[in-house]
């Protein structure tokens, strides 16, 4: 995608109807993919219909289909959202029985969910192709408390920037998500092969450019690829919840579960990378139990020095509690919670000579 550039809030690229299969299937922290019909200035209510009323909607919407809208503003004149997505189901109205040539549209086939964007007084309207978030697998059917989205938890895998032929452990693993993803990545499997997507259902669109894609998706990964993830919780209840979404996500395989207290945390190998979403204390009472497991997870660390360490959390004492300040640090939203992704980062492997010896 050469020509892809990022805006505020999304990426913004050119495609076949192949990308859009594509794309739902591999994209692993995005939340939907959406093609865009056309975007344009509306400072009144008649710009919002009449430039909504242009754009082809019956290229892609056929007579039956349904069109829900949801709509958002931000700094723009028609600030009222509810009114917006008014005036744009009127508009795809208006220009969907001009297109079709017939007064009647009975919403009763496939879902074509409209978005109206404005920002600074600019319409962007898109249709939404994935149907449900993208950081829905559908392999992880129970939660635990403060479950992690998916998506967030590639994220985190990605920028610790850790490779499969390394050692990974998230060590307080919960429900097991950051532990699964990073099974994902290290096969090359695709997020989305287990799941269907909107446009999947559209008419518009050859089911044969999903086959091709699924298809392309499951041919590509790497099942056998070995790789050594560890996932540890002392809660015997969510290390039993993250055993069956492995199992759900064909990963089970390629990840130890074990129950256990982060003190005991004592993996064998060395130049590892820990990922992990420990509690971050937002609940009544819970404050002094968190610091206490932060000051754990810092003697830890110490002893694991050849460990590189990824700690997301909202805490404003983190770095004090671990006893280290971080090496980086990056904010990122889990949610709608200001959190910092910590990142402590230990020595690389020794690389292997050609002699058959090592250096550092």
């Amino acid at each position: 995608m050469a020509d892809a550039h990022a805006s505020n809030g999304y990426v913004e690229f050119s495609g076949t109807l192949r990308t859009v299969a594509d794309t739902n299937l591999w994209l692993r922290t995005a939340d939907r993919v959406l093609v865009k019909l056309g975007e344009f200035r509306a400072e009144t209510f008649d710009e919002l219909f009449e430039g909504t009323k242009a754009l082809p909607w019956a290229d892609w919407i056929p007579a039956d289909g349904r069109f829900p809208v949801e709509g958002r503003s931000v700094r723009s004149r028609l600030s009222s959202v509810p009114a917006c997505q008014r005036i744009v189901k009127k508009a795809v109205v208006e220009s969907l029985r001009h297109g079709h040539r017939t007064e009647v549209l009975p919403e009763t086939g496939a879902m074509y969910p409209i978005e109206v964007s404005l920002q600074k007084d600019v319409a962007l309207l898109t249709l939404d192709t994935s149907g449900p978030g993208l950081h829905k697998r559908g392999y992880r059917s129970e939660t635990g408390p403060a479950p992690i989205k998916e998506t967030l938890a590639a994220a985190l895998v990605l920028l610790s920037r850790w490779l499969p032929h390394r050692p990974f452990a998230d060590p307080l693993c919960g429900s097991g998500t950051i532990a699964i993803e990073a099974a994902l990545i290290g096969r090359g499997m695709a997020p989305g092969w287990q799941r269907t997507f909107a446009a999947e259902r559209w008419p518009t669109v050859d089911p044969v450019v999903w086959t091709d894609a699924r298809s392309a998706a499951v041919a590509s990964a790497q099942r056998s690829a070995p790789v050594e993830i560890l996932g540890s919780d002392i809660d015997p209840a969510a290390v039993s919840m993250a055993a069956r979404h492995a199992e759900r996500a064909g990963v089970a395989d390629s990840i130890r579960f074990t129950v256990q207290d982060v003190r005991q945390f004592r993996p064998e190998s060395a130049y590892g990378c820990v990922v992990t979403n420990p509690p971050y204390g937002e609940r009544i009472g819970e404050q002094s139990e968190v610091e206490t497991l932060y000051r754990d997870l810092g003697k830890v660390a110490r002893r694991l020095d050849t460990w590189s360490w990824f700690v997301i959390t909202s805490h404003p004492r983190f770095e004090r509690l671990f006893g280290k300040p971080a090496d980086k640090n990056r904010k990122l939203y889990n949610g709608r919670i200001e959190t910092h992704l910590y990142q402590y980062l230990g020595p690389l492997p020794p690389r292997p000579r050609p002699d058959g010896f090592t250096t550092r």
